[in-house]
């Protein structure tokens, strides 16, 4: 999978699932502040992650994960 295809598949759930307007989501967005993602996001995050890449979320590195393109990064380097 490729770095288009992992934005795409966040983007959609992150509309579809957490219901987060689409403006807010772009590569430099704070996860908590620009996009509202609270700690019950997160565990949805941990489970459609999961469903859609195939691996669990480390939470030390999640903690790590500032902006979009942090959590991009994160999938692509699981991906690899």
């Amino acid at each position: 999978m490729n770095r288009t295809e992992i934005e795409e598949k966040v983007k959609a759930f992150l509309i579809d699932d957490l219901e987060i307007d689409e403006e807010n989501i772009f590569p430099e967005a704070l996860l908590k502040e620009d996009m509202g993602i609270d700690s019950l996001d997160y565990v949805d995050i941990v489970v459609i992650v999961e469903k859609n890449f195939g691996f669990k979320l480390n939470p030390q590195r999640m903690a790590e994960v500032k902006t979009l393109a942090q959590f991009y990064d994160y999938i692509e380097s699981e991906m690899a």
